[in-house]
């Protein structure tokens, strides 16, 4: 298989088979990841692995407990917000691995003005994304399956109380991995002459 045709072949899998995955396969696609291009060479992204079902319990719960929050102040029915957060729950939990992929900005970059402090801020994020990109193909490459979920960005501070992590790490997205348990059909992408202007 050609390398498009590779890229163009992963899916966004949810459903997962209950083998474990090897430590050395996830230090190997974790190593991967880490060759993503970064800002300044900053390499500010950050990974918590949780290959323990009590390190994913102890996550979803607390995520499970903002999710509620929310949709309960959205002025959701409390049995469909006790629902979604079970199927949010259990989808955490179920899976075999899950990598939490953060921001640390503190080797970034500073400025004494807001416009190139964002700009900065934002380069940081951009950076953990391509490594997430990285982290995603090179779970692929291993026959396995992965979903990026941008929970996370909902529950920061939660989450970094919940495992203990740095106070300048920054959840970003959680990869749920594991061995597939179904594997969705492609869905179509927009044409490139439909999203793209050649000058």
């Amino acid at each position: 298989m050609g390398m498009h045709e590779f890229i163009r072949s992963r899916r966004s899998v949810r459903r997962f088979l209950p083998e474990p995955v090897p430590e050395d396969i996830l230090k190997r696609i974790l190593e991967t990841a880490t060759w993503a291009p970064s800002a300044h060479n900053s390499q500010p992204w950050r990974f918590a692995v949780l290959a323990g079902e009590e390190s994913r319990r102890r996550l979803a719960d607390a995520m499970g407990e903002d999710f509620r929050n929310d949709l309960i102040a959205d002025g959701l029915p409390i049995e469909q917000v006790e629902a979604q957060v079970e199927r949010s729950r259990q989808r955490i939990i179920e899976a075999p691995a899950a990598i939490l992929v953060c921001l640390d900005s503190a080797g970034m970059d500073t400025y004494p003005d807001e416009r190139r402090q964002t700009a900065e801020y934002q380069m940081g994020v951009q950076s953990v994304a391509m490594a997430g990109q990285n982290l995603l193909l090179a779970i692929h490459a291993e026959g396995l399956g992965a979903v990026w979920m941008c929970a996370p960005l909902f529950a920061q501070d939660t989450i970094r109380r919940a495992l203990a992590l740095p106070q300048t790490w920054q959840p970003q997205g959680l990869v749920l991995l594991g061995n597939p348990g179904k594997i969705s059909q492609h869905k179509a992408r927009k044409s490139v002459l439909e999203i793209t202007r050649f000058l």
